[in-house]
């Protein structure tokens, strides 16, 4: 079939396969995935979405199935693999014409492009990086941003490449092509720069988008492409231009205003620089040091005085923030204590630091930071009265600081106090003095300051530890504080009970506990919602501290706990409901069996949560997690749980189930505790084991693993008859296929279940694990190499001989059949390695049993063996 003709039976399955109908579809990908492997369909694909006159979402359709294919048949040893002539005349066809007019499609080419390049470039295909050269000088709009896009992502997919062959040949690529890379790039800033006035929307944004493109290839040559980079002129001249170029840049920021349609592309190559920066300090801290001094100055200046007034934008500001954190923070640029230890190269950037790091510098930066940065925004201030419980979800987690402006600032706040806390304690301290005694609640601007400044002595809390008097001042200044009731103090409130929970693990004293928990009860009934959820996280952190003493919270257990309890039902949100349980299940945790008399209203609510949680998985969890503290502290009157109790554990351990990927763990944790407390087994209780057999094929963790062995033997100590009877025939099975794949440690763990129901039913338990036993008898006359798996062996053995001899003597027939002996000659071969390996045997309990079934064969006659 030639080209053609094949074009036109692919190109009509490809139709059929952009349909929404699935009578249609289903066929059509059918055929498509056949066709995967047969030589010339790659070809033909290329074609189809290389013709500009074919529907759009078939060419598509083309490139996405192109693009798969490479992942799977472009290797040479992959199965099924392209020939050789296939791919040299593809990798032709892909760089003949860069005029692709739809965006999508085009940027789905050039990945394709750099997936072939990542297998192929620059052995089979030498021409690819030459071509892209010569098509970015082109005069045609379209072919040079088609081509510069397709350079991008080619420089990005090679630079990604990590063994020390392929990071060698982008280090000759790099170096060969920076000089061309940096002129494109200032060829299209230039250009930009000289369009920005002119008017010309269209053409601004095309060559925008040319210098954003061009920029992006300069950032993965510069971070990635030289071993030394600061030895390479080109590069250290390109980075430090990149500061008069931002300048540059921030001030187009004033002619092109927020609804222009280029100031999305405009802030996004503002922030590329930036990302240059923060890479090239990242990967290249040395080399950076050149570069310390302007970064500094720099990011201070926009950041910290009047001179970004009006240009700058809060992703900016975070990144510069970021480049900070990381001089200051970076630990090639801080010496040893002793300085001779330290490398020159670490001298040079520590003596950079401290040069600019001055006094008023410092200063500066700390009083900007509190007093502007830190300060409650109008739209922060709106959203705590529109959505009280979005503005309680602080993005504060992870790598939330790379973003975010608010955590961003307190990070940088942290590590330059801690770098510097000798300097600016004395400067914290003085602010703190100005502020002393309560404020007036009509000047908003006076209690949004010294919310910063108490948001400030939070965060340094480990740094002010010897300068601060934190239980006068929690007496004299805070505690009055929280009795303003006004609803304009409602920032203080929060601020100084969440200032509180970040100094109780640092500096508090254990007789202060009771005016705080007072002061808790009170807050947990204020007015707002917000002081409200912030009081609860300070009770946790106050009950999980070490020094928590239970008999000074139990006065306030019962007002605490009820209050709480109608928090929960207050808050609506799956995240706020999330963390008020968490809170529950701490203080339950640590108060345990106390709890018991005033659990009743949780108990009733908890079903009713969890039906309303059916698609929230997460908030499911911290139920799990409840129940397993709630089920410890009541004990055995958790029994009266079992009608709510043991479906949630059938559910979050059946693994036929969706939620069992989130709900499993906490599930099992829970099934445990709930057999631990269980005074008997119920035939509910019985019947949830059913999900076992499915845990125990299915591929779990080796920590679920040893929790179900754990729940196993928590039934054979319950109940062993009844449940052998039910369930060890398929227990044994499980257990015999886990034997032939599992690890030395999961044999031991298995072998010991076995040996808990011999040692809890010896007349049962050998019956019902009997197809097990020939495989350790095998294991200790053959002498088994693992010691603990010996001892093991040895144990499981002892407890049959010693408590079930007629169990012993049919055993010790079979395997004289199996092994073609003589019994009383394989008995001796037994007893000869039995007494050869007692060495393996270290708890004294093993050894105990060992001499005490070796000891039992003594008078015997030998008859009944």
């Amino acid at each position: 079939m030639d080209l053609n003709s094949a074009s036109t039976i692919v190109l009509r399955v490809l139709t059929q396969a952009t349909s929404q109908d699935t009578a249609v579809l289903k066929p059509a990908e059918e055929q498509l995935k056949q066709w995967e492997t047969q030589p010339g369909f790659y070809s033909v694909l290329l074609n189809i979405f290389t013709n500009h006159a074919l529907d759009i979402n078939v060419r598509w359709l083309a490139v996405l199935y192109f693009k798969n294919g490479i992942d799977r048949y472009w290797r040479r040893v992959a199965p099924h693999a392209l020939s050789e002539e296939e791919k040299s005349t593809l990798r032709a066809g892909l760089i003949t014409n860069f005029n692709e007019p739809i965006n999508q499609i085009a940027t789905q080419i050039a990945v394709l492009i750099a997936k072939v390049a990542r297998l192929d470039c620059p052995r089979q295909w030498p021409e690819l990086i030459p071509t892209l050269i010569e098509s970015v000088k082109v005069q045609d709009d379209l072919r040079q941003h088609r081509a510069l896009l397709t350079f991008y992502h080619v420089t990005k997919t090679l630079a990604s490449k990590r063994l020390a062959a392929d990071r060698k040949l982008f280090y000759d690529l790099a170096s060969g092509i920076y000089n061309f890379a940096c002129s494109l790039w200032n060829h299209h800033t230039d250009t930009f720069l000289q369009q920005v006035s002119s008017g010309n929307e269209a053409a601004v944004q095309s060559s925008l988008e040319r210098t954003l493109l061009s920029l992006k290839v300069l950032r993965k040559l510069t971070v990635n492409g030289f071993v030394e980079p600061h030895k390479n002129m080109e590069v250290m001249g390109f980075l430090l231009g990149i500061f008069e170029r931002l300048k540059q840049f921030l001030d187009c920021s004033r002619s092109i205003g927020t609804d222009n349609i280029c100031r999305d592309r405009l802030e996004k190559t503002i922030i590329l620089f930036t990302k240059v920066l923060l890479d090239f300090l990242d990967q290249h801290p040395f080399s950076f040091t050149p570069l310390i001094q302007r970064s500094l100055e720099f990011s201070v200046s926009y950041v910290f005085t009047e001179v970004g007034d009006g240009v700058t934008f809060e992703r900016f500001i975070v990144q510069c923030m970021n480049l900070i954190k990381m001089i200051v923070k970076n630990y090639a640029y801080k010496p040893s204590k002793n300085f001779e230890d330290s490398s020159p190269e670490t001298l040079e950037a520590h003596k950079i630091k401290m040069a600019f790091f001055t006094y008023p510098t410092l200063t500066e930066i700390c009083r900007r930071l509190v007093s502007h940065y830190f300060l409650l925004t109008e739209e922060e201030l709106t959203m705590w009265e529109e959505d009280p419980e979005g503005f309680t979800v602080e993005e504060t987690g992870g790598d939330s600081w790379k973003y975010s402006l608010r955590p961003c600032t307190e990070v940088l706040f942290i590590d330059i106090f801690h770098e510097y806390n000798q300097t600016l304690t004395p400067v914290l301290l003085e602010m703190m003095q100005t502020l002393q005694g309560p404020t007036n609640v009509e000047d908003m601007n006076a209690l949004l300051i010294k919310d910063a400044v108490y948001n400030a002595v939070g965060l340094a809390a480990y740094e002010l530890f010897d300068s601060v008097d934190f239980d006068q001042w929690f007496k004299n200044q805070l505690l009055p504080e929280l009795q303003v009731i006004h609803n304009r103090y409602k920032p203080l409130r929060r601020r100084v009970i969440w200032l509180i929970g970040q100094w109780i693990s640092v500096k508090f004293k254990s007789d202060l506990r009771p005016m705080l928990y007072e002061a808790i009860c009170n807050l947990l009934q204020d007015q707002d919602l917000v002081v409200r959820i912030e009081t609860a996280t300070t009770l946790k952190l106050t009950v999980d501290d070490f020094e928590f003493r239970t008999d000074q919270f139990l006065p306030y257990l019962e007002t605490m706990f009820t209050l709480l309890f109608q928090l929960l039902q207050q808050v609506t949100e799956c995240d706020t409901k999330m963390h008020v349980l968490h809170v529950l299940s701490c203080v339950i945790e640590r108060v345990n069996i106390q709890i018991r008399p005033y659990v009743g209203c949780l108990v009733q609510y908890l079903p009713l949560l969890w039906k309303q949680s059916e698609e929230h998985n997460m908030l499911r969890c911290a139920i799990l997690t409840t129940l397993i503290h709630l089920v410890q502290g009541l004990g055995a009157d958790s029994k009266n749980l079992y009608p709510f109790l043991l479906p949630v554990i059938q559910l979050s351990t059946d693994v036929s189930q969706p939620p069992h990927v989130y709900l499993l763990e906490d599930g099992l944790e829970l099934w445990l505790v709930t057999l631990e407390n269980s005074p008997c087994i119920t035939p509910e209780l019985l019947r949830i084991f059913q999900n076992m057999s499915a845990l125990l094929e299915s591929e779990l963790s080796s920590e679920n693993l040893r929790t179900c062995f754990k729940i196993i033997n928590g039934y054979i100590i319950l109940s062993s008859t009844e449940f052998l009877q039910t369930y060890a025939i398929g227990l044994c099975q499980s257990f015999c296929e886990l034997l032939k794949e599992i690890t030395t440690e999961g044999q031991v763990q298995v072998l010991k279940v076995v040996e808990n129901a011999l040692k809890v039913n010896p007349v049962l338990g050998p019956q019902m694990f009997q197809p097990i036993l020939p495989c350790v008898f095998r294991g200790i006359i053959e002498g088994e190499r693992y010691p603990v798996v010996m001892s093991t062996y040895l144990g499981v053995m002892g407890r049959v001989l010693l408590q079930n001899t007629s169990f012993f003597s049919s055993l010790l027939n079979e395997m004289a059949h199996k092994f073609n002996q003589k019994m009383d000659q394989l008995l001796g071969n037994m007893i000869e390695m039995w007494v050869d390996r007692m060495d393996n045997i270290t708890q004294p309990e093993r050894r105990k049993l060992s001499a005490l079934a070796l000891l039992s064969l003594l008078p015997s006659d030998n008859s009944q063996f």
